[in-house]
C-alpha cells in the first residue's frame, strides 16, 4: 500500500522513491500513464510542452 504524503511534506533527500516498495508503486503508475495520442483520441489535452523552441525569422 502506498504511503500517504502530506501536502507540505518535504522529502529528506529529494529523491523520487526512498525504497523498493515506492519504486514498484511508481512503476505501476507509469505503466498506466496515457500517451499524448491516446489523450487526443479522447478529446483531452495533453500536458504542456515545457521546452518548446520558437523560431524567429
Amino acid at each position: 500500500m502506498a504511503k500517504e504524503v502530506k501536502k507540505n511534506e518535504v522529502p529528506e533527500n529529494s529523491s523520487m522513491a526512498s525504497n523498493l516498495e515506492e519504486m514498484k508503486d511508481l512503476g505501476k503508475q507509469m505503466e498506466n500513464l496515457r500517451t499524448n495520442e491516446e489523450l487526443k483520441e479522447w478529446n483531452k489535452r495533453p500536458g504542456t510542452v515545457q521546452h518548446e523552441e520558437v523560431e524567429e525569422n
